[in-house]
């Protein structure tokens, strides 16, 4: 339909953009510039999240559910940057449950203690404990085609927002960023 495709245009424009301002960073990686601050509605960058990766997961027969208790949260933060970080987690997320047949990935949100608190779980294969440490040094992969930058660039990102990356995770059940 014609909405479907300006929709899909749209996604496709607003990725690029983000994609544009992502190489640009990777680029200046020790000259990063200052994020671009606004307010984000949660609800919509989940929904621009969705729209982008949502046929790859039923593609490929993951679950990727979306869990938004408080529909008005609201994060400030550069929009392409945060985008990507979610993107890049949530690529990774779905990685880790290929080939499983009830394979699952959630992106939540929610606000503790004034802080907005953005969950990517899966229940792949989980990290195992001797690489957890080494999994945001840049260049490290473990996948084999891996560049080893998107979890190393991820936790800048969120440094220069003030903001953090945790990982908990278990073998054989799966991961949380």
């Amino acid at each position: 339909e014609k909405e479907d495709i300006v929709l899909g245009i749209d996604t496709i424009q607003k990725r690029s953009e983000g994609l544009l301002k992502f190489a640009q960073v990777y680029r200046n990686l020790n000259k990063i510039s200052q994020p671009q601050i606004k307010a984000i509605p949660i609800k919509e960058l989940f929904a621009n999240t969705f729209n982008l990766l949502n046929a790859g997961f039923e593609e490929q027969n993951i679950d990727f559910d979306i869990l938004l208790k408080e529909p008005n949260l609201i994060i400030h933060a550069d929009p392409n940057l945060l985008e990507q970080t979610v993107i890049n987690l949530l690529v990774n997320a779905k990685d880790a449950v290929l080939g499983k047949t009830n394979g699952h990935v959630e992106l939540s949100a929610q606000e503790e203690n004034h802080k907005m608190i953005i969950k990517i779980s899966d229940n792949g294969k989980g990290i195992p404990p001797e690489i957890i440490d080494r999994i945001f040094i840049p260049f490290y992969s473990t996948k084999p085609n891996g560049s080893g930058i998107g979890l190393s660039l991820s936790k800048q990102i969120m440094l220069m927002h003030k903001g953090n990356i945790h990982v908990a995770s278990k073998e054989g059940v799966g991961t949380v960023f």
